[in-house]
C-alpha cells in the first residue's frame, strides 16, 4: 500500500499528544480522532504550499489550445538591416557616439568584435539581432526558446503565475515571467546583466547599463510568420522606451533542424594523439585573430 509522507515534525506531535490522551480518562473520542487525522491534514497542507506542484493530466491537455509554434524558426535578417538604418534606438548622446563608431568601422571592414568571446547574447540582443534559427517548445506552466549556435542560447519564460523574485540575481538573459492574452505571449523580463548589449547589428551595440526592463509581445501574423514586438525599457542609455519588432519565418521541412554549434569549435582542429585518441587541439592564432596556415 502507498504510503503519504508526512509533514517533518508532524508524526512526533502526533504521537507525543495521542500518548497524552491515552494517559488521560474522560477524553472525547472526536478529539482522539482529530489527533490521529493531523498527519493526513499536515501533509495536504504541504503539497499545496509546494513551490513547484507535479503538473497534471488537464495541464498538459491545456497545452493544445494554444497556437502552433512548432517547426524551425529563422530571422528575417533583412528586416534587422533595415530597422539599423531606420529605427534607430533613441540613445543618449554618450551611447550614440559609441554606436557612430563601431557603425563607421563597420563600414571601413574592421567590424568591432561584440559577440566574439563565447559569452551569450542575452536579452534584447538575441532576439533583435540573431542570425541562427530557434524552436520554441510549450510544457505546463512554461515556454522555452532554444536557439542555433552556441549552448548558451537558452530561455525560459516562467507562465505560471510566479512573479519577479524580490532580488534576483543578473543574467544575460534575465528573468522572464509570461502570460498569454489570447494567443499573443505576453513576457515581462528583468534582471538583466548591466553588460548585456542593446544590439542593432553584429557589430554594432552599447552595454545596458543596469536597470533594463524588457517587454514582449509574441504572436503569429499568419500561419508561418512569428512576431516580436519588444518594448526596451533602458534609462541609463536610452532617452525614451524603444519600440521594434522582430520577424521570424517557420521552416517545416526537416532538412531545416537544428544542429548543435559551439561558437570555440572554429578554434581547434581534430587530431590523433600517440596513444590513438581522436582529440581536439588548438588552432595557433596570430595577431589579429587570423589563423595562422599549418606548415
Amino acid at each position: 500500500m502507498c504510503q503519504k509522507s508526512v509533514q517533518p515534525g508532524a508524526e512526533p506531535v502526533a504521537a507525543h499528544l495521542s500518548a497524552m490522551i491515552g494517559a488521560r480518562s474522560g477524553v472525547p473520542a472526536i478529539m482522539a480522532l482529530i489527533i490521529a487525522l493531523m498527519p493526513v491534514a499536515l501533509t495536504q497542507a504541504a503539497e499545496r504550499a509546494a513551490v513547484n506542484p507535479p503538473p497534471t493530466v488537464k495541464d498538459y491537455e491545456a497545452l493544445g489550445h494554444l497556437p502552433d509554434w512548432s517547426g524551425v524558426w529563422n530571422p528575417n535578417i533583412t528586416d534587422q538591416d533595415r530597422q539599423a538604418r531606420d529605427n534607430m534606438p533613441p540613445f543618449n548622446a554618450k551611447a550614440m557616439a559609441l554606436i557612430k563608431h563601431q557603425l563607421a568601422e563597420e563600414k571601413a571592414g574592421r567590424p568591432p568584435p561584440l559577440f566574439v568571446n563565447c559569452l551569450p547574447e542575452g536579452q534584447p540582443s538575441w532576439m533583435l539581432i540573431t542570425h541562427n534559427s530557434m524552436e520554441i517548445l510549450f510544457t505546463p506552466g512554461r515556454v522555452t526558446l532554444l536557439g542555433e549556435s552556441d549552448g548558451n542560447r537558452l530561455r525560459r519564460i516562467y507562465t505560471d503565475g510566479r512573479g519577479h523574485p524580490a532580488d534576483a540575481d543578473p543574467t544575460f538573459h534575465g528573468h522572464s515571467i509570461g502570460h498569454w492574452e489570447g494567443d499573443t505571449l505576453v513576457v515581462d523580463t528583468v534582471g538583466i546583466r548591466p553588460e548585456s548589449l542593446i544590439a542593432i547589428s553584429e557589430a554594432a551595440g552599447v552595454p545596458n547599463n543596469g536597470d533594463m526592463h524588457v517587454i514582449e509581445r509574441i504572436h503569429l501574423v499568419d500561419k508561418d510568420r512569428l512576431h516580436d514586438d519588444m518594448e526596451i525599457i533602458a534609462p541609463q542609455v536610452l532617452t525614451a522606451p524603444w519600440k521594434t519588432t522582430r520577424e521570424f519565418f517557420r521552416q517545416r521541412a526537416r532538412k531545416f533542424d537544428i544542429v548543435e554549434g559551439d561558437c570555440l569549435e572554429g578554434s581547434f582542429d581534430t587530431a590523433i594523439d600517440a596513444r590513438g585518441d581522436h582529440v581536439f587541439v588548438p588552432i595557433q592564432i596570430g595577431v589579429g585573430g587570423n589563423r595562422i596556415a599549418p606548415r
